[in-house]
């Protein structure tokens, strides 16, 4: 079997060649490689200040027989640092989960216990498969005023930590983000937008344990968020949108009396109700005869100008000048 030896980062290593002896005539290979002598010292192979790029299997072989004497499987690492620990209830009144991770990596393996206590009392954290830095706890007594303490300790070859939290039951609930958020504009309404969501799946009795909630939306042309809580209900409506502009629009939940906000929703984008533009035609036929009165004007820059009733010979034809024209003129043979 090969043996495994952790040493931290920056350390001195050193390694013995199995049973030889110090004078003994040795050869050292790191990863299949040799290493130069330099790094000998007799049969011991002196290693220092290591880093992770150090991490690897060592082997050791008599000088002139190659006989395989000793085989290692150097690992550098560090230990751990104060865990990061997080009790959060997304489905009150069922229970809570707890969920860890470390602040900066060790590069070896580590492991994890975790003990909650209720008051005097020992409770199992069930491990989630997955995520495997997960647990969670299923109440057994609802409104209780008894305080959770919930511990965790790392360890690894090299050390160990822990960091502890203690919180009342009402203080870590907090829901996951509405869902299925939807915003609609509303026909002949440019300045509103229909909202509408529903509460989270994972919040397991909304009738008895009712949600609030909270929506914020902006246009994209804006960073200033405009802010709207509601109290019951999972729509509303925007009446202050501004007429053609792209919205941005997301929204929170809390339950009504403990906890804190959810996290926001997944952001949806909509743009207010806007009138379609009439196109409109600029054909004029304009007949042009050797014998005409002739008229002309200057068409005002803001104003269309549209006369379906001329009468040009015994038909009825539609002659319309757009804002912008300069100069339009037209001539009429009177038979």
């Amino acid at each position: 079997d090969i043996r495994v030896q952790y040493e931290r980062v920056g350390a001195d290593v050193t390694m013995k060649c199995g049973s030889m002896d110090w004078d003994a005539a040795v050869t050292w290979t790191a990863n299949g490689t040799d290493i130069d002598e330099s790094h000998l010292n007799g049969s011991y192979l002196i290693l220092k200040n290591v880093d992770l790029s150090q991490s690897g299997q060592y082997s050791c072989y008599e000088g002139s027989s190659w006989h395989l004497k000793y085989q290692t499987y150097l690992r550098v690492g560090t230990p751990p640092k104060e865990p990061v620990l997080m009790c959060r209830s997304n489905n009150y009144p069922k229970g809570f989960y707890c969920s860890w991770h470390l602040p900066t990596p060790t590069y070896i393996p580590n492991s994890f216990n975790i003990s909650v206590i209720h008051g005097t009392k020992d409770m199992v954290c069930e491990k989630d498969a997955v995520p495997k830095n997960r647990c969670h706890i299923r109440y057994l007594q609802l409104f209780s005023t008894v305080k959770y303490k919930v511990t965790l300790t790392v360890t690894n070859a090299l050390g160990k930590n822990f960091t502890t939290l203690i919180f009342d039951e009402f203080a870590i609930v907090k829901p996951d983000p509405p869902e299925s958020v939807v915003a609609k504009p509303v026909p002949n309404n440019p300045r509103r937008l229909e909202v509408s969501w529903q509460n989270p799946s994972s919040w397991p009795d909304p009738e008895t344990f009712p949600l609030k909630f909270f929506l914020r939306y902006r246009p994209l042309i804006l960073d200033q968020w405009q802010h709207v809580e509601l109290s019951d209900g999972t729509s509303h409506t925007i009446t202050d949108a501004y007429a053609g502009k792209e919205y941005i629009i997301q929204v929170a939940a809390k339950d009504n009396d403990i906890g804190t906000w959810s996290d926001w929703s997944v952001a949806v984008h909509a743009t207010p109700w806007t009138e379609e533009p009439k196109h409109l035609t600029t054909e004029a036929q304009i007949t042009e005869t050797t014998s005409a009165s002739t008229s002309s004007f200057m068409a005002p820059p803001t104003t269309k100008i549209c006369d379906k009733g001329a009468v040009v010979g015994s038909g009825a034809m539609a002659v319309c000048w757009t804002a912008g024209l300069v100069v339009a003129a037209y001539s009429v043979f009177f038979i």
